[in-house]
């Protein structure tokens, strides 16, 4: 098989890296994709980095069986504990979600003063600052943990007075830093864009790292002459390692299309 033709791999430990698989198939539908979410031990951000960096590589295993031509790591809590470590030990581009966002910040702060909001193992990561400043190291940034942002986004209050509530709340003490750029270093956070745009204020610029992302393969595929190059029409897998119910119903409002092709899977421990 020509590997131009292989398709993207992506995975998370759920339902959220399915915003970066929208952005990948707004920008490259010609692609094939196959998305793995680890529903089963879902949040990741709870476990400890070595458990994270374990799962992490499991995923990775089960993608790469399956002949992928790139890696997408979509979770930002992965993506910080364990995206070295594989790029070390995988033959194909990994790409995750913090790199393509912390560039996109940088650029875009004018006053160099930026906002991250995220779970608190991304916030306590440190992740984003460190990718930041690494670019630019006269930049303050800001960060914010929104744990309740991912629960209400699955349960779909995407807009109200209840994600309005929560986002004012939140979002209180990160206005009051002057910030000019808010990174959502969340990948359930591009679905509250329009409140948290509202509550923030035509002053200060979203980052999506989702579209990033996609803005990142699109970048690494040309550079590669992977650029797939069949023109059968591309194929959508989704593999989850728990129920289907749920995915089914929460991921079709992530990605605004029907899910077709979805399989439980029981993905291998390393021996």
């Amino acid at each position: 098989m020509n590997r131009k033709n292989e398709p993207i791999g992506i995975f998370d430990s759920g339902i959220g890296g399915l915003t970066v698989l929208k952005e990948i198939v707004r920008r490259l539908p010609g692609e094939s994709t196959i998305y793995l979410g680890d529903t089963a031990r879902v949040p990741y951000g709870i476990r400890s980095p070595e458990t994270v960096t374990r799962y992490s590589f499991e995923n990775t295993r089960f993608l790469l069986a399956k002949g992928i031509k790139l890696l997408v790591i979509a979770c930002n809590t992965a993506s910080s504990v364990s995206l070295d470590a594989i790029r070390r030990s995988v033959p194909a581009p990994v790409i995750g979600v913090i790199e393509p966002g912390a560039r996109a910040a940088a650029s875009a702060t004018r006053n160099k003063r930026i906002g991250v909001i995220g779970t608190d193992a991304t916030v306590r990561s440190n992740a984003y600052p460190v990718a930041i400043r690494s670019i630019d190291a006269s930049i303050e940034v800001f960060s914010l943990a929104c744990p309740l942002f991912v629960p209400l986004v699955e349960e779909g209050w995407t807009e109200g007075p209840v994600a309005e509530l929560t986002a004012e709340t939140y979002l209180k003490e990160i206005r009051q830093k002057d910030i000019d750029t808010l990174v959502l270093g969340c990948t359930h956070y591009p679905l509250l864009k329009d409140i948290l745009s509202k509550i923030m204020g035509p002053g200060v610029r979203l980052i999506d790292s989702a579209v990033e992302t996609a803005a990142a393969i699109q970048d690494t595929l040309e550079a590669q002459s992977l650029l797939r190059e069949s023109t059968d029409q591309a194929g959508r897998q989704f593999y989850v390692t728990d129920s289907t119910e749920k995915f089914v119903r929460v991921g079709e409002r992530f990605l605004g299309r029907q899910i077709d092709f979805i399989r439980k899977i029981e993905l291998e421990s390393e021996v």
